[in-house]
């Protein structure tokens, strides 16, 4: 099967491509939200990667990349206002609670960290060490610090405006993330990921792709996307430059650049493990070549950022605005 996508000489008339899932990661690399609908910005989707864990020796962001097991921890969006956090049961650690939107008397009495890297090649970003609701029980660091087995925070991002790169496509793109790797929103279609299993199943037996691989398929979940669409083939995103979603006339989404992949995807959500080949090796055989700046690295999906804010809902409509 090709990686190329589909060829589109005309956007895909309404009515054709919806939304069918929305994904919300509050800690970034840590396990996702499925929710009906989410209001975005033009930093992306409310409560999306707000928070992150950090070394607390290094003040480095840690991911996922290096500490694969904290994609098992649990937040959840509480109606009551708060992120509620669980670990896995085998793990010993104690649940947590912080607030969802910071009082700012709470923030006052949170410690800040103005230096934070989140890229050594970038800029630092600024963050506060949240403290948990309910004081009898242990700190959001003194519970994540028994579960890395190493002294960690969990931080909310600060006021600082967080700058983000130009793309080869848009090299004068001047917008602003939180703890996303980049850019605010990642937008991927179900057929992409179906076109992912399709070439997995050529290649089971090679590269040290296990057999399982005949009859499983790689979760949609493991690329992280924000939003889920369908109906407009395999790789379609990778053709559109503006869409907009809900209504012709709701804000635009840019889709900047293809998003690169790393080994993150390799990790399984459910249990933590990384696979040593699936799927960052079946997407080396037909997704680079796509990103000119990086043109060695596969791609999946679309980056994109909100021209304002808006809301997105499952069932919503995509509206291809411009191709490329």
């Amino acid at each position: 099967m090709s990686g190329a996508s589909v060829s589109q000489k005309t956007p895909p008339l309404p009515g054709h491509v919806s939304v069918s899932k929305i994904l919300i990661h509050p800690i970034k690399s840590c396990r996702g939200v499925s929710v009906d609908s989410a209001k975005y910005t033009h930093e992306g989707l409310e409560n999306d990667r707000l928070w992150c864990i950090i070394d607390a020796v290094k003040v480095l962001v840690i991911t996922a990349r290096e500490m694969p097991k904290m994609i098992l921890i649990t937040p959840r969006i509480g109606t009551d206002g708060t992120l509620n956090v669980t670990f896995p049961e085998d793990s010993g650690c104690e649940p947590f609670s912080v607030p969802l939107h910071p009082t700012e008397g709470v923030l006052k009495s949170w410690t800040i960290l103005p230096k934070i890297t989140l890229w050594p090649t970038h800029e630092p970003v600024d963050g506060y060490i949240c403290e948990s609701i309910e004081e009898p029980h242990l700190s959001p660091s003194e519970s994540l610090s028994k579960y890395f087995g190493k002294p960690v925070h969990l931080v909310y991002k600060g006021p600082q405006p967080r700058t983000i790169d130009a793309t080869t496509s848009f090299p004068t793109l001047k917008a602003t993330a939180k703890y996303q790797d980049m850019y605010p929103l990642l937008i991927l279609s179900e057929e992409s990921t179906q076109a992912v299993d399709a070439e997995l199943r050529g290649r089971v037996g090679t590269q040290g792709i296990e057999e399982r691989w005949k009859t499983e398929n790689v979760p949609i979940e493991r690329f992280r996307p924000n939003i889920i669409i369908t109906g407009g083939g395999p790789f379609a995103e990778d053709q559109w430059e503006e869409i907009s979603i809900g209504a012709e006339g709701a804000p635009a989404i840019t889709l900047v650049s293809k998003c690169t992949r790393c080994l993150l995807p390799n990790v399984d959500p459910q249990t933590g493990e990384r696979d040593k080949a699936v799927p960052f090796k079946v997407l080396m055989k037909f997704r680079t070549g796509l990103d000119a700046a990086q043109p060695s690295k596969p791609c999946v999906g679309c980056n994109g950022v909100p021209a304002g804010d808006g809301v997105v809902k499952v069932g919503d409509w995509v509206y291809v605005k411009k191709m490329i």
